[in-house]
């Protein structure tokens, strides 16, 4: 017990150490002491074990107030890297995405694919030459338009990913751990820590999408809220919906549209929600939805954002989310 205590304490002091240069991404053995409030002897040991782990390496040596010259340390950003892909449709075609970012979300590569429609092999042909010119990815991030439960896309906007078991045939075949995110769970996730808000906020995100349902992401103090089997937010089940998939008279978008808005909010009532369309001018909008609530009082009403940023929240804190996969756990 004694010994596994003082593992788990190693490890502790590793990741307060690994943080802190993180952060910084230089320091000196004295610095780090300051800022982990461990002992310099204590330090030195870490630093040494990082070194040799190929996290830390020695950079500058610099004066240290009339003492002698001391030696810094760089961390090193790209000792991990992850790979984000997502797919989504564009113009009746599929986009297929995938970016390497070290653990500064620097991006090293980017490529964009587009093609008639998704193709399993054709994906895996991505991974493979991403894996081959970044031999330090340790982690893959996928984000999907759609929910995936216990390894298979129960749904999805595009047909040939719904019931596949995508996400374990890669865990499979390429042996490294697989974040899976729904896109509007990502996007929510990426608005709030652009915003640096959510910590001890309930947000919510509804995305609009052209031609195909809506879906929502649950955002509360600082994480996703899944529900069962990860199915919350789908709102397209609710009843008395239009058809998503046909051209929507612009009076029936609006109708719809507040009328989720009045449901989520008497079933979760958020703080705020963060609404992603672009089928009717923000102006129009928002003067329905003042009259909505006139028609229909509740206690509370959510502030409402409306942003045309999807895309890049989506792309952020599929990031983000990815990356969080690699900070290491005690234990």
């Amino acid at each position: 017990m004694r010994i596994a205590n003082a593992n788990l304490m190693k490890e502790i002091n590793l990741n307060n150490v690994r943080q802190v240069m993180k952060r910084m991404e230089t320091a000196t053995k004295p610095q780090l002491a300051a800022l982990t409030k461990l002992s310099v002897v204590t330090v030195n040991s870490l630093v040494k074990e990082l070194s040799e782990l190929g996290e830390l390496f020695e950079d500058m040596v610099v004066p240290s107030n009339g003492g002698r010259p001391a030696q810094t340390y760089r961390f090193n950003y790209n000792f991990s890297l992850a790979l984000v892909m997502y797919v989504t449709e564009k113009a009746g075609k599929v986009l297929v995405s995938a970016t390497v970012i070290n653990l500064k979300d620097d991006i090293l590569m980017k490529d964009d694919h587009i093609i008639p429609v998704f193709e399993r092999d054709f994906f895996y042909t991505i991974i493979e030459h991403a894996l081959s010119q970044y031999p330090a990815i340790k982690v893959i991030g996928i984000g999907i338009p759609g929910q995936a439960v216990n390894g298979e896309i129960k749904v999805s906007s595009l047909r040939e990913l719904t019931g596949s078991r995508l996400i374990e045939e890669i865990e499979t075949r390429f042996g490294l751990p697989i974040l899976v995110e729904n896109d509007v769970n990502a996007a929510i996730s990426g608005y709030c820590m652009k915003h640096r808000e959510g910590e001890e906020q309930y947000l919510l995100g509804l995305y609009f999408p052209n031609g195909y349902p809506p879906g929502m992401g649950i955002y509360l103090n600082g994480s996703i809220l899944r529900g069962n089997q990860g199915m919350s937010g789908e709102v397209k089940f609710l009843p008395d919906m239009p058809e998503w998939s046909l051209e929507i008279p612009r009076d029936t978008f609006i109708a719809a549209t507040c009328r989720i808005l009045q449901t989520v909010n008497a079933v979760l009532a958020p703080d705020r929600i963060v609404i992603y369309q672009d089928r009717v001018e923000d102006e129009v909008w928002t003067s329905a939805w003042t009259a909505y609530q006139l028609q229909h009082p509740m206690p509370v009403y959510p502030e409402v954002v409306l942003q045309h940023t999807f895309q890049e929240d989506f792309e952020n804190g599929l990031r983000r989310l990815t990356l969080k996969e690699l900070e290491p756990e005690p234990t």
